[in-house]
Formats: C-alpha cells, structure tokens, sequence
C-alpha cells in the first residue's frame, strides 16, 4: 500500500537522508522517500502496521512532526527561539572580545571564558546533541560534525573567540538556509489554496456544507461569487464567470455557459451559480495537482542522484583529506626544514585543516539542487503544466523531437455529425439511430458526436476493437461500427468514401447499412504551439494518429506539422514512437487510451487533464490541465530555465569549494572567513534558485 504523510521541523538535507535510512529498516517498509522541500514522506508498505512504525520513526527523529491528515505545514515559522539564541551568542562574543581588548587580567579572563561559554552553547548545544546522536547511530560523517570538530578543535588551539564565531556563523547560516527553503516551500504550498475547504451541496432544497472528498458524482452544488469551485463538474445556470489565473496561468476571466465544464480550483468572478458534479475530487483538476505535486519528489533528476551519490562519498574523503593535512604536513615541514621527522608548526596546519573542514561542507549542492527543481515543478503548476517529477523536467529540457495525438489533441476531439450517407432501403434516422446506441458504449471522443442523438434501438455485448471500432448485437444480430478495415476484416463489403472528416462505417449481420462523416476542428493555439515550440528549438514536430490521411494531413498542414504517419493501428502507433525515439529525445503529447502505451515508450509523455482519459493521464509524465496546448511551450522554458539554473549551482559550488578549500589548506583563510564562505556559497546558490519562479 501507498502512504503519503506531511510533516513538519524538517529543513536539512542531510537529516531528510538520515531520516529516510531509518525508514528503510522498518519491518513492512518496501520504500520510503523523504522530501525536505515539499516536508513530505512517501511510502509504500506491505500493511498498516509498517506505517504506523514510520510514524513513531519519524515523530522521534529530531524535531520533526507527522501531522494529522489533510494538513499542510504551508505556515512559515516565525524562528524568533532560533534568532534570540544567535542575538544572545552574538552579544557575549562581542562582550568576551571587548573585555579581553581592555585588559589581561586573570579574574577578567575568567569573564570572558565564561562569556564565551555561554555564547557557544547558545547556539552550539543543538549542534553537539545531534553530532553526539548521529555517532551513536554509526552516522558520523556529516555538518553537525564537521562544525564541532571545527570549533572545539579552534578552542583546543586557543582561539576560544574563533571557536565561537564558527558556531555562531554556521547557525546564523542553517537559519538563514531553513527561511530560503521555507520561502520555495510555501510558493509552492500556494497551490495548497486551490482546495476549497467545503462544499455547499443542494439536498432536498437545503444546503449543506460538506468536504470536497465526501462529493460524488450527480451532486448539485451552489457556488457563491469569489468561492473555489469544489469539484469538476458542469453549469446548471445560464452563465458562469470564472477566474482561471490560479489553475491556468490565463489573467482573462472565463465565461460557461450552461452544460459548459467547470475545473475544481477556479473562481467564481461572476454571480452564485448551480453546478452538478462529473468527477470525484480524486480525479478532479484540483486533486490531480496536488496528488503529482506532492509526489513529484519521487522522480529524481540525474544530478539530483549525482549530487546524492556525490555527498555521501565527499565527505568522509573531505574528512580523511583534512586528517592527513594536520599529520603529515607538519612531519612534511620537519623534514624539509631540519632534516628530521617531525612536528612543525603544528598548530598552523591543524588550524589549515580545520578551516579545509569547515569549507568543504557540500551544504550549496545538496541544499539548492532540489530546491531548484522543485521550484521548477511549482512553476510549472502555475502555468498549468503538471510535472511528476524532476527527471521529467530534465528529459523534456534536452528535447528536440515532438510528436503529437491528432484527435482531442490537435483538435478540438468535440465531434459532430457533418454528413449521413445510408445505402438504399436504409434511412438516415435508422442508420444514426444504430450508431448512436453503440457509440453511447464508447469512451472515444468520436462517440461525444452522437451524445445528443436519442435512439430506442437496445444494442448488448459492446466490446471496444482497438483501433478499429466496436462490436455489439442488436437482438443476437451482431452490428459492427468503426473503420471500413473493421467490416472488412469480418468480410462485409462496403462503399468507402474519401474525406478530410472521419468516417464512420456502420454494418448489421453482415450488411453494409451507410458511413456517417464526423468533423473535429483544429484546436485555435494548436498552430501557434507548433510556432513557439520551433522557436524553442524543437527541429521535428511529428503526428500519429489512426485516423486516414487525407484528414490527417489536412489537420497537420493547419496546425504546422511537417511529418504525417496516418491509418496507425496501437501497435504500429507504439512501433513508429520506438522509431522516433532512435533520433533523440521523443515528447509525446496525446489523450486518449490508445496512447497509453505510446506513453509509456515515449522519454516524456503529456496528457491531456481534461479531457485526457484516465490511462492516458496515469501513463503521462506532465498534464497539461486545462487541454490548453499553449502551455506546452511554458512548460518547456521553464524546464530549460530549471536545468540551467541547476548546472549553474553546480559547477559555481564546486569551483567555489575547490577554491576555498585550496585558500584553506594553504592557511590564507581564517576559519571564521571559512565559515562565512561557506554559508555565503550555499546562500547565492539557493537564491539563484529562485529565479526559477520568476
């Protein structure tokens, strides 16, 4: 089973790694995954027993707190504890170091260690307790310790005020690094609010107030002006005015009319209006969003798992590098001095490997690399693009190959009965009345055609023929509706006819009875995505579809689409998406269940959120939600714009770190300058993540 739990106090890389190790021994534990960022833990476990284990695990791991389900921890917190110890340390450091300026006297000296005491376990006991726990628990290699290490080993050299102001600056950077995180965390927890807390449903003529998860499908609600839509679903009333900003990116108010959809997470900009509900919450436009969001963190990025891999050995390496650099350096230095082995300056090269310590915490990688892709993703959501993970924001940032669904993605997938052309002895009505009653049976868009027509022929035992059509029975007698191959196929000769529309071939115990043409129009941004998608560098745009290629060509002659391969059956449609895959990176964009497993071939799949099927939409890796295919091309700048960003912070923390450290060893730097430089290392590579959201 799949547990998602939200929890709170947990702003540090490491500790999220420590925590999730813990997990991970649990008994009934399969996987777990612990977010800092989103503060959220992933499970999947063999049974509720496991979860509840994670549950205490994660309620005694430092401060951090499982809370109650349905909550958020989107409140930032106000850390006034945190900044009134570092505004303490701060003033017995100052006053320690002014007392030892005046004077040098033993009783004043014995002040000032006192001053200086009080000032490094003010801000220095988490710091201890946590290094003291984690080597208990075999895990010794991390910041706690390198910052302990670093400023005892400063007292042991005397440098009692050094040693302070190493732990003072790491706290005063760990504060400052936990509010740029919180800061990302509740830009995106923002899309927390698209969730209305209630609904007012209509039983009976009264009006009740209930949770969005208690909807189901058929309720009628009322929607007062500037509350939420609650849930999917469609207009009662005459008219409806909607903000979509929220959910679409789009500023310009919306206008429904009656029996027009309604998305969950909308305004209501206009008057109080009914609706009636269409889909659960947990497949409501709202409930899609904030399912992917919350479990996008499962979808590692490659540098996301090179940063990981990458701490967990530079570390102890760091820590071996700093050890060897206090021993043999000074024995190094006797040597070439006097000839002899042994200690020289010993005291300067120990200070050195300190300050190598101090710099080489990897706290700017691992802090601003998921940081940045999780912005990402939350920038994304704001544009109406959702994204499942990082790694597909990654795959769909090197592409340059896009293939496209033609029905319900190009176009518009609304049909309507352009021509009816029965065989003699058949009419009209008879022949759509037939159509109708199967179709009915259908999920295909082609089906919504033939929604409005009322049709009193009884039809039994539907099953779907991929790619082909339908088969039913009409009394026993088996009826056939689909393509001309379908009737073909079961040796019933017919008419086909040639048209830019599709066709629809309709036969009965084995007689021909007439084709029905259907129209689809072309989506009004379908031609400018193509335009902004090239201008981004997309050198091929491709369509696959299994409809006929006179209509397939015509559509992608108007939409901008060089390359047609038409009449594809599901397997040929998966074939023809392997090959394109051999040319490089392949985005697919489609909607329908025949796509699922094009999909799933596919380096990154969009789906439709709207009228995208549900296999279509489990099989994508981004939705776009409102089927508004312009923010294709959003979604793509802002993965390119996150993928720069973060080999940006990459290559300027390494280079950054390689430079310091080498200052270090050499003994230019102080260790107090280390530390500083350190934490401003990790604070530019954290705000510049933030330029993701702009």
């Amino acid at each position: 089973m799949k547990t998602l739990l939200h929890i709170e106090n947990l702003d540090c890389p490491v500790c999220a790694e420590a925590l999730q190790s813990d997990l991970q021994k649990i008994k009934g534990v399969i996987s777990a995954q612990v977010d800092y960022v989103s503060q959220t833990i992933a499970l999947e476990t063999a049974d509720g027993e496991a979860v509840k284990k994670a549950i205490r695990t994660a309620n005694r791991f430092e401060e951090v707190r499982v809370l109650d389900e349905g909550m958020y921890a989107t409140k930032p917190k106000t850390r006034l504890k945190e900044w009134l110890l570092i505004a303490c340390s701060a003033i017995f450091l100052a006053v320690g170091l002014l007392l030892g300026k005046w004077t040098d006297k033993t009783a004043v000296q014995i002040v000032q260690y006192i001053l200086f005491a009080v000032a490094y376990l003010s801000v220095g006991y988490p710091v201890l307790i946590a290094t003291a726990k984690n080597i208990v628990k075999g895990r010794v290699f991390d910041e706690n310790f390198l910052m302990t290490v670093a400023s005892i080993g400063a007292v042991a050299l005397g440098e009692i005020g050094e040693g302070v102001l190493v732990m003072l600056l790491y706290q005063l950077g760990e504060l400052l690094q936990s509010i740029a995180v919180g800061s990302s965390r509740s830009s995106v927890a923002k899309l927390m609010d698209l969730k209305s807390e209630w609904a007012t449903r209509i039983e009976n003529g009264e009006q009740k107030q209930v949770k969005p998860e208690e909807l189901k499908v058929g309720d009628i609600l009322l929607v007062k002006a500037g509350e939420k839509v609650p849930a999917d679903g469609v207009l009662r009333s005459e008219t409806a005015v909607l903000d979509t900003k929220s959910l679409t990116g789009e500023a310009e108010p919306r206008r429904v009319e009656k029996g027009g959809e309604l998305l969950s997470g909308c305004i209501n900009a206009g008057g109080v209006y009914e609706m009636e509900v269409t889909r659960p919450y947990a497949d409501s436009a709202v409930g899609k969003i904030l399912d992917m969001v919350e479990n996008a963190a499962s979808g590692k990025a490659k540098p996301e798992r090179f940063i990981t891999k990458f701490a967990k050995i530079y570390t102890p390496v760091v820590c071996i590098l700093a050890v060897a650099l206090a021993l043999f350096a000074p024995l190094l230095g006797g040597l070439i001095a006097d000839g002899r082995l042994y200690f020289k300056d010993i005291d300067r090269w120990v200070q050195s490997a300190l300050t190598f310590l101090v710099i080489s915490c990897p706290c700017a990688l691992i802090i601003s690399v998921p940081l940045t892709y999780f912005s990402g993703i939350g920038a994304c959501a704001k544009h109406g693009v959702l994204v499942k993970g990082a790694v597909y924001l990654d795959t769909v940032a090197k592409a340059k190959l896009v293939a496209f669904d033609k029905t319900g993605t190009l176009t518009e997938g609304d049909f309507t009965v352009q021509a009816v052309y029965p065989e003699t002895g058949v009419s009209e009505t008879e022949l759509l009345s037939l159509v109708a009653a199967v179709e009915k049976n259908s999920s295909h868009p082609i089906a919504k055609a033939f929604s409005d027509y009322q049709t009193s022929d009884e039809i039994s035992a539907v099953r779907e023929v991929a790619g082909y059509g339908l088969t039913a029975e009409q009394n026993g007698v088996p009826v056939l509706v689909g393509k001309a191959a379908l009737l073909r196929e079961n040796g019933i000769p017919c008419m086909e006819r040639t048209s830019h529309n599709t066709l629809v071939y309709a036969a009965r115990g084995g007689v021909f009875l007439g084709a029905i043409e259907i129209g689809d129009e072309l989506k009004k941004e379908a031609k400018q995505t193509i335009v902004e998608l090239k201008k981004l560098g997309f050198a091929r745009s491709v369509m696959l579809t299994g409809d006929h290629e006179h209509r397939a060509r015509a559509v992608a002659e108007n939409a901008g689409v060089k390359e047609v391969y038409a009449s594809l059956l599901p397997d040929e449609k998966l074939r023809k998406a392997e090959e394109l895959k051999k040319d490089g990176v392949l985005v697919y964009v489609g909607d329908g269940i025949n796509d699922a497993p094009v999909m799933m071939t596919a380096d990154c799949a969009v789906s439709m959120g709207k009228l995208g099927s549900a296999a279509a939409v489990e099989a994508s890796d981004m939705v776009l939600i409102s089927d508004n295919l312009s923010a294709l091309p959003k979604g793509v700048e802002i993965a390119r714009k996150t993928r720069k960003i973060v080999m940006q912070n990459i290559w300027f923390s390494i280079l950054m770190k390689a430079a310091f450290m080498a200052l270090g060893a050499c003994g230019v730097l102080p260790l107090w300058l280390a530390v500083f430089a350190d934490v401003g290392v990790m604070l530019l590579a954290v705000l510049n993540s933030f330029r993701v959201r702009k």
